[in-house]
């Protein structure tokens, strides 16, 4: 096993303070790796970084199409939203065409990450509901496939429910690996494990996937390119997902995961990146993944949704610059 390397580092005047270990692969078409940093066959969890690979058998079985989903509607389903009114006004829809209410939603209530909507809950006493959760829009296109399919178990996120098996065998196939198993994530369903190599090497799939192809890589398209086109539905304002993207002139997709996940689909070289940082800090993921998009000619390095992950400042509560967060040895 190859040891996590320096991604992230912490600067505080000239001392190095602290440092985020990690492992990042990124592959080509064939699956092939290309560059590696750390351990490719180290086995992780992937979390919401996944989210397109659970959302395609809502694609390949006709779902979608037979409810007719938009682009929208697909990014959504890909998204860890930050429960704005953008997010939370689709999803109610989207339930509503289905006939159905936030309480057939089996992921958990979660406050909204999104300020003024936080604040105005707080101002009116209300509580968060299950369609402010980060995951309500992937919930929406569980529901949407359960109902497709036929499925009379409200309990779609059951790991031996028809959709989580469906999306199962999309993950294991795509990854071109058997999953050793899964978590439950923290909307309740079951992540699936894999090894990071695996994770890149679907991530490549998607990159590679043409809308001329045969079904499945339309499917993988169709979601990738909703992402591009609608990246403040897939995060939203201020999230480095929707920055980094729209930095980027929607020329990549990108997607985080609890716990310091993040992939990234880039078409125009037809290579997917899968990284994880040891450590769990969504700071050292955010600076990571800048530093590869940069390494690879991708990411602009004075744009400001650069400059806010990568060398940036590190302020006090005076907005004295106490330090910075830098690119690790590895990037070196």
């Amino acid at each position: 096993m190859t040891a996590a390397v320096s991604m992230a580092e912490i600067w505080r005047g000239p001392f190095l303070e602290s440092l985020h270990m990690g492992h990042a692969v990124v592959c080509g078409p064939g699956g092939e790796i290309l560059e590696s940093w750390g351990d490719p066959n180290l086995t992780v969890l992937p979390r919401s970084s996944s989210k397109m690979l659970q959302a395609m058998p809502l694609l390949e079985s006709g779902a979608a199409d037979a409810f007719g989903l938009t682009g929208e509607q697909l990014a959504l389903a890909c998204a860890s939203h930050q429960g704005a009114p953008i997010h939370t006004d689709r999803v109610q829809n989207w339930l509503k065409d289905l006939g159905l209410t936030d309480a057939d939603l089996n992921c958990g209530p979660q406050a909204p990450r999104d300020e003024a909507d936080l604040i105005k809950m707080h101002k009116t006493d209300a509580s968060p509901c299950r369609y402010h959760n980060n995951c309500s829009g992937k919930h929406a296109g569980f529901l949407t496939l359960s109902r497709h399919l036929g499925s009379k178990d409200p309990q779609y996120v059951a790991p031996d429910h028809p959709v989580q098996k469906a999306c199962r065998a999309a993950f294991e196939e795509l990854t071109q690996e058997t999953s050793p198993g899964y978590g439950i994530d923290g909307c309740s369903a079951p992540n699936f494990a894999a090894t990071l190599h695996g994770v890149a090497r679907a991530m490549a799939f998607f990159a590679a996937a043409s809308d001329g192809g045969n079904s499945r890589e339309k499917a993988a398209a169709r979601l990738r390119d909703a992402m591009r086109t609608y990246p403040e539905l897939v995060a939203g304002e201020g999230r480095a997902c929707t920055e980094l993207m729209r930095a980027m002139n929607g020329r990549v997709a990108l997607k985080t995961g609890a716990e310091a996940f993040f992939i990234a689909i880039v078409p125009e070289k037809k290579i997917g990146i899968a990284l994880k940082i040891v450590d769990g800090s969504t700071r050292g993921a955010e600076c990571a993944i800048a530093a590869i998009l940069l390494r690879l000619g991708l990411l602009d390095p004075k744009h400001p949704a650069t400059l806010k992950r990568l060398n940036a400042p590190i302020l006090n509560f005076a907005g004295e610059t106490t330090g910075h967060i830098r690119a690790g040895a590895a990037f070196a």
